[in-house]
């Protein structure tokens, strides 16, 4: 099976630490290694290096090969824009059939966390098997809801399709974007809606084939390109026909379009770190304890994520459930549950042309 790593994005939620320069995944939100490092380690303790892609932009690249330099050269996919996730996707599909068009790829994000690797790895294997036999579908492999997140989507899951040994793999019935707070707290009591990790696994040749259907002027521009993947004309013709194609992501694009797509409920204890509280979630011990970086002197505060990456201590009083972050060109202060808000902070220092701080 090839892993296909999606490395492009930007991470705006997790402002001011990831910026345009230095995107989140190669920032160590989560220990000491960055978001990427922990990706990669984390499939290769299952798959061969010769297996993995690298799915990113041009301008990012120089520091991912800085990151994970035992990568191979050739298994980087670069795109000179960006098109969101279906265009990544399907340039990583294009690039992969054209060496196996019988391959089976899976996806997996940069910044996603995974704390039960092993199962992680099992479950991808799971996954394989079962697209091997069964390439007229799409897989997901969903993850069991802890709490009401409104940040992710949801896929619902319907009948059986077949039990393999101790897992049951269901027919998916509908995705369901970003409920509000009412509705996901719904979904975490029902056993039939999981959380959406974009996990996917297709056989190539069949995600080509739902590109074709579903997104036919992506499948248009993936042909015109497939060529000259892999020779010494990639470059010039993915930097002149890749910005062509019109930004929609792979959920909205194919996957909410598709009828045949199996679901794994998977137990690996998975998040997307996207903003702020989900690094504090992920590093707290308890819904009261604070997480720190660098030095801290409270009284009566709970529930915090204090980040100070200057060396200044953090002072705070009665302060409780909020996010601070502290830069050396600007501070960043919001409640935790506010935290998606963060993106819309960053789409206004856009609008006022603010280059310093982005």
């Amino acid at each position: 099976m090839k892993i296909v790593i999606l490395a492009g994005g930007g991470g705006t939620r997790l402002w001011p630490v990831s910026r345009k320069a230095k995107p989140k995944q190669i920032q160590p939100f989560v220990g000491n290694l960055t978001l990427l490092q922990k990706t990669y380690q984390r499939i290769r303790r299952g798959f061969r290096a010769s297996e993995i892609f690298i799915s990113t932009s041009y301008s990012q690249q120089p520091l991912i090969r800085k990151q994970i330099s035992q990568a191979p050269r050739q298994n980087f996919i670069l795109e000179p824009a960006k098109r969101d996730t279906a265009a990544a996707i399907g340039l990583a599909a294009a690039t992969i059939a054209k060496r196996d068009p019988r391959a089976v790829m899976m996806l997996a994000s940069s910044d996603h966390f995974i704390k039960n690797e092993k199962e992680y790895i099992r479950v991808a294997r799971l996954a394989e098997r079962l697209i091997k036999n069964n390439p007229q579908y799409s897989l997901l492999i969903g993850s069991k809801p802890t709490y009401p997140e409104t940040g992710y989507g949801y896929i619902k899951i319907n009948k059986i399709f077949k039990q393999a040994g101790d897992d049951e793999i269901f027919f998916a019935q509908k995705f369901v974007e970003k409920p509000d707070l009412a509705t996901a707290k719904k979904y975490v009591k029902q056993w039939d809606y999981l959380w959406n990790s974009g996990i996917f696994c297709w056989r190539v040749d069949h995600l080509l084939g739902l590109f074709k259907k579903y997104l036919p002027s992506h499948y248009e521009i993936l042909m015109r390109m497939q060529p000259a993947l892999g020779t010494s004309r990639e470059a010039v013709m993915v930097k002149r026909e890749f910005p062509k194609i019109s930004p929609i992501s792979i959920d909205y694009g194919i996957m909410e379009k598709t009828k045949k797509i199996l679901v794994i409920p998977a137990s690996f204890d998975w998040a997307d770190v996207g903003h702020w509280r989900t690094v504090r979630d992920i590093l707290a011990k308890n819904a009261e304890d604070n997480v720190i970086r660098g030095e801290h002197v409270s009284h009566d505060s709970y529930g915090n994520l204090l980040y100070s990456y200057t060396g200044k201590m953090i002072a705070t009083a009665g302060l409780r459930d909020t996010i601070v972050v502290e830069m050396e060109d600007c501070i960043l202060v919001c409640p935790k549950d506010r935290a998606q808000d963060v993106k819309k902070l960053v789409e206004e220092l856009e609008r006022r042309n603010w280059k310093k701080y982005l």
